[in-house]
């Protein structure tokens, strides 16, 4: 798939998964996220967490390159799919980064409008996309939506 219907699918879905790479090996989380452009940003917000110390911000700090992937499963196969986006993360604690990151979080997800993150912003750059579809009639419905 071409780098634009790779950012068409990804930025239309409501989560994907965050891989990060530390000492204690490979670690996989789900995030909510927005993208702009070949940025794609979240933010530790408020959701309930054991600590605020979270393994994907210590990874990030040791070695900052990561993956995102977001995908589509139905029974119907014809209507498969999924995008990776691979790239370089930063921690973003505060600053004009970090407002309009946490800016575009809140236009997407309602749940941010009451009550806005004030977590540090994961912001990664994206140096490659990629993906694949089952039907080219995919994109056409990503873009419906």
């Amino acid at each position: 798939m071409e780098p634009d219907s790779c950012r068409t699918l990804f930025s239309a879905q409501p989560v994907a998964r965050l891989g990060t790479l530390g000492l204690n090996g490979p670690h996989l989380v789900p995030i909510v996220f927005a993208v702009s452009g070949d940025r794609i940003v979240s933010v530790v917000d408020h959701k309930p967490k054991t600590t605020t110390a979270l393994r994907r911000l210590a990874n990030i700090a040791a070695d900052p390159t990561v993956t995102l992937l977001a995908d589509h499963y139905d029974d119907d196969w014809t209507r498969l799919w999924w995008v990776r986006a691979d790239g370089e993360a930063s921690i973003l604690e505060s600053g004009s980064g970090h407002t309009t990151a946490v800016d575009l979080l809140v236009a997407k997800y309602g749940q941010y409008r009451d009550r806005r993150p004030k977590g540090p912003v994961i912001e990664v750059s994206v140096t490659r996309w990629s993906g694949w579809r089952a039907s080219p009639a995919i994109e056409d419905q990503a873009q419906r939506q």
